[in-house]
């Protein structure tokens, strides 16, 4: 793990130029070859051997999350999923997996099909609830914990300290879904997890212009190795462009995430008394039932992700993201501009979240525009 003493906004700020010497350049550089020769002798010296795991590109935001982690290394992937899979892929038939009962959609239906097939026994629990989550271990002790906190999107809190000690106990490796919360919000190897898993697509680049994953990890493991394996074997990596483009975004990672916290807070706490908003949900609400943990494992803000429920229904709510002027609808989040979306439309029938349920994903804009357009989009649809 890294001792620098440098800080989190320094460290994103300069974005990986202090790696890059050889030329004097600010901006790491982009290295598009698939291909690297070998020496005279049949030996490879530069430790690069072919493109699909060894492209340069991708080490400077690499170095830079590991440093944001506090983990001894991390690897970038061609998409959230493709990191998410990853560690499931690197299970054995046999193995047991619990898994939240509310996290991100595709990653549960994979699980579900692709996770089961495999022959991985998974199990969805609510991991908010530890006594629940302690009679599931009894029952049958699991190979591997996934959480997701806050989760998708309904914004559910998980103490990863005390599930972390859980895992210890029964032998089970923790991996964490940390998009949400970002390496400003909450550093889960830092409380116990032995991996954290981001959707880079999100926050990290936060531009919509980039698909992309990472991996980070607490210690160099069998476990780890294992896991390199499999996504330089699957190719499941990022173009050198993606990489760079990636670590272009990161550069404005804390003035980004700073602003969506601020405006998140203050949109849940007017629209929290809203007389057709039936019920907010934003771990930075003292109304919430997870803003207890989330004060003490969240720190700086709690996210810039919130979702409300509507009178009237879905009928009501799909008419209130269809009259909103600024906000776009579309399907992601962690951008600089605000997305609204009627999340059950997306996820199915068998889908946890409500019928009358707006995610909203706020952005960079200036809240006071933002809620305003909520407000006279809520007034409309129930005229």
């Amino acid at each position: 793990m890294t001792d620098r003493p440098f800080s989190s906004q320094l460290l994103l700020a300069q974005g990986g130029s202090h790696l890059e010497h050889e030329h004097g350049v600010i901006i790491p550089p982009v290295y598009t070859s698939t291909t690297y020769l070998r020496d005279s002798d049949n030996q490879y010296r530069s430790g690069r051997v072919y493109s699909r795991a060894d492209n340069p590109t991708y080490r400077p935001a690499e170095i830079l999350l590991a440093e944001l982690e506090n983990a001894v290394d991390a690897r970038l992937f061609a998409s959230g999923m493709a990191a998410a899979t990853t560690v499931f892929q690197a299970l054995k038939p046999g193995d047991s997996v619990i898994a939240p009962k509310v996290m991100y959609w595709a990653l549960r239906k994979w699980l579900q099909s692709f996770g089961v097939d495999s022959g991985l026994n998974v199990r969805f629990v609510d991991t908010t609830n530890l006594g629940e989550l302690r009679i599931a271990i009894d029952e049958k002790a699991p190979t591997l914990i996934w959480l997701e906190t806050p989760g998708n999107p309904l914004w559910t809190v998980t103490d990863i300290a005390a599930v972390a000690d859980l895992a210890k106990d029964c032998g089970a490796l923790l991996a964490v879904d940390s998009t949400v919360a970002t390496p400003l919000l909450t550093k889960p190897l830092n409380l116990g997890a032995d991996i954290v898993m981001h959707s880079a697509t999100k926050y990290l680049n936060g531009h919509s212009d980039v698909i992309s994953g990472v991996l980070a990890a607490r210690e160099d493991n069998a476990f780890w190795q294992r896991l390199v394996a499999i996504r330089a074997q699957s190719g499941a990596v990022p173009g050198p462009t993606d990489a760079a483009q990636l670590l272009r975004g990161m550069r404005t990672l804390f003035l980004r995430v700073r602003e969506s916290c601020q405006s998140a807070l203050y949109i849940a706490e007017q629209l929290e008394q809203h007389p057709h908003v039936i019920e907010v949900l934003y771990p930075g609400l003292k109304s919430f039932s997870g803003h207890d943990v989330a004060q003490k494992q969240m720190s700086s803000g709690f996210g810039g992700m919130l979702s409300i429920r509507l009178a009237g229904g879905e009928k009501a709510a799909i008419a209130v993201a269809a009259k909103t002027q600024l906000w776009c609808r579309a399907t992601s989040l962690g951008g600089v501009e605000s997305l609204i979306e009627h999340r059950a439309s997306i996820e199915g029938s068998d889908s946890p979240v409500p019928l009358d349920l707006l995610r909203l994903s706020v952005g960079i804009e200036k809240a006071d525009d933002l809620l305003a357009d909520l407000q006279q989009a809520i007034d409309s649809a129930h005229a």
